[in-house]
């Protein structure tokens, strides 16, 4: 059963992965999309949508432009503030209270201006311990809460909270990795390791694989997500549930490598383990050189990868011999909800990094 074909949807963070992929998803159903974020979206700039500049850290800004979003119903909540470096600051109470701040900087004036119908949330296998114990396999949405340092829980309380006494649902989405055609984000690979292979070649050297121990991994498609958010806004059995979200399969970064490299045109070599953040952050004026040798756009190094080279190193597993205990998610339960979209993973990293460089952000050597 559905609800509302359509209406006005806020996408908070809608630079971001996530927010970028809804509001594609959102606009192609026919909804109205307000993209709020401190900066415009490059990949939203041909879209029919409208943009709001708004900075969720700052309550006194979210009140104003609240008055101007009386009409929204529903919000996909994609935002997330990181320290540098990534991985450390996800158990770091400034870091955790900044988050939760910004959720409630965007509600509160927001639920007493806008008849709001539905939320959705994102979270993510943290939410079953994994950044500080081994998970259960498969993590399912019914297992009880793993207490630990995590933003996820004061917007899980708080936005549960704040539905039962405002009257509008809910959803909170667990996608596994994300990947998709963002550049300068927290945690997107394909820019990190399409940097990686154009500055190796540069160099004359091969696109070896730069991991350690194998880790079996699953992945999601940001066009996947992007779909089960307006999915869960547009049907009752999305009320109020949480669902994990993958695109149905598993994967080793090991076994993708030859898919890669032939896409993005280099040749590979023997293993070489290495610090990809290392590598990568000595050599910005070397891809300067790459960025006027192949006609990119003009963006730096620092800019191209944002944190997520720092991902890159955990996903990797940089520097063990032993790979970290498995975080595979159960998805049953959204299938039997109805949604059963699947995606591919190794096409679907290589369709990002194509088309990365078809927008002449990475070159095709």
């Amino acid at each position: 059963m559905t609800h509302g074909n359509t209406g006005t949807v806020l996408i908070a963070g809608a630079s971001g992965l996530v927010g970028t992929a809804a509001a594609h998803a959102f606009l192609d159903k026919g909804w109205r999309v307000i993209a709020a974020s401190r900066r415009k979206p490059e990949l939203l700039a041909h879209r029919d949508c409208q943009h709001l500049a708004l900075d969720l850290q700052d309550s006194a800004a979210c009140r104003s432009a609240a008055h101007g979003l009386r009409n929204v119903t529903h919000v996909v909540y994609t935002a997330v503030y990181e320290l540098p470096g990534l991985i450390q600051g996800w158990s770091d109470a400034e870091q955790i209270s900044t988050n939760g701040q910004m959720l409630r900087n965007l509600l509160e004036p927001l639920t007493e201006l806008a008849e709001l119908q539905h939320v959705t949330i994102l979270q993510g296998t943290k939410a079953y311990g994994a950044a500080v114990q081994a998970m259960r396999v498969p993590g399912r949405e019914s297992q009880r809460r793993v207490e630990h340092p995590n933003f996820y829980w004061l917007h899980e309380d708080y936005i549960a909270s704040k539905a039962a006494a405002c009257g509008f649902d809910y959803t909170i989405l667990r996608p596994q990795l994300i990947v998709g055609p963002n550049h300068g984000v927290v945690m997107n690979l394909p820019p990190v390791v399409g940097a990686y292979a154009a500055l190796r070649h540069h160099e004359g050297l091969p696109f070896s694989y730069p991991g350690g121990a194998d880790w079996v991994w699953e992945a999601a498609d940001v066009r996947l997500v992007g779909d089960a958010c307006v999915w869960a806004a547009t049907n009752d059995c999305a009320r109020g549930e949480t669902y994990n979200l993958t695109n149905g399969e598993v994967f080793l970064w090991r076994d993708m490598w030859p898919a890669i490299a032939d896409v993005l045109g280099v040749e590979t070599g023997p293993d070489e383990p290495l610090s990809i953040a290392e590598y990568l952050s000595s050599r910005t004026g070397m891809w300067d050189e790459v960025v006027h040798k192949h006609n990119l756009q003009p963006i730096t190094l620092p800019t191209l990868l944002g944190e997520s080279h720092h991902y890159a190193d955990m996903c990797f597993v940089c520097g063990a011999n032993e790979p970290p205990p498995p975080t595979f998610v159960s998805t049953v339960k959204i299938k039997q909800a109805g949604f059963t979209d699947t995606y591919n993973s190794e096409a679907s990293f290589c369709h990002w990094l194509h088309d990365l460089q078809t927008r002449k952000v990475l070159p095709s050597v």
